[in-house]
């Protein structure tokens, strides 16, 4: 019987950490390694969150590295191995499954990033990074110069993220400068107004969010904290199984939060 290609989990952790920029962002996730395994990896699974939903789905497609944007370690969240955390950590182990977290790496990075991905699937120019969370500029800001209709770019934002979106329609009806900010993103909405955007894209919407739209005269899409975070990850399995020759995928869960 041929025996399935492996890579060394080192050299996959090494090569992410690096192209992540892991030990340069400032971040409340322990981001990178945070559960390992016996050290070779045949099948990667990449999705959104650390969850046993997930780790069942993953294990069933025969996966022994997940890439997760939401992982396990957050601070001193694995302080005590008791509930959760231990029915969390059993599976993996028993699985022999590593677990690798990448969360405002991934947001912030200027290729594989989810705000950046967005922007470019959503056609905008200029892109850059914006906006300033834990030290980092996580958000990523663009433009259309000759401006769209406020209903033509709705649509296109809802193609893009395959969803009806949340909407607050509080701003003009051509859209020239949008800001981008995958999942929770209403913290960066203040930046977004000194800035002068009259378009805000993001996943989570807030009460405070919405009154701070309306009185700013912006416009706000939100399609969901899930779905405007799978952008990073689909990436990621990509590229790991481009680099490294083994089989890598996406997962989508199909929530819709």
């Amino acid at each position: 019987m041929k025996s399935r290609k492996s890579v060394s989990l080192s050299s996959i952790v090494s090569y992410l950490d690096k192209e992540l920029r892991i030990r340069e962002i400032s971040d409340s996730s322990n981001n990178g390694l945070q559960v390992e395994n016996a050290g070779k990896v045949m099948r990667v699974a990449c999705g959104v969150d650390a969850s046993l939903e997930f780790f069942e789905a993953a294990q069933k497609r025969g996966a022994n590295l997940l890439i997760v944007h939401h992982g396990l370690s957050w601070k001193d969240s694995l302080k005590m191995i008791t509930h959760l955390n231990y029915k969390w950590i059993k599976f993996l182990v028993d699985n022999d499954m590593a677990l690798y977290g990448c969360h405002l790496p991934l947001d912030t990075h200027p290729k594989h990033g989810n705000n950046v991905l967005i922007g470019r699937a959503l056609g905008l120019k200029n892109l850059k990074p914006f906006g300033a969370y834990e030290g980092s500029k996580i958000a990523w800001s663009g433009n259309i110069p000759a401006g769209m209709k406020y209903v033509q770019f709705r649509q296109n934002v809802a193609k893009v993220f395959g969803r009806e979106l949340m909407e607050m329609n509080f701003g003009p009806g051509l859209v020239k400068n949008v800001v981008v900010v995958s999942g929770g993103g209403c913290g960066l909405l203040s930046d977004a107004v000194e800035a002068g955007a009259d378009m805000f894209v993001s996943g989570e919407p807030t009460l405070a969010g919405r009154n701070l739209l309306k009185d700013a005269g912006l416009n706000g899409l939100f399609g969901g904290h899930y779905v405007t975070e799978m952008f990073g990850v689909k990436a990621l399995a990509e590229v790991v199984k481009r680099k490294y020759g083994i089989p890598a995928e996406f997962i989508d869960l199909g929530i819709k939060s």
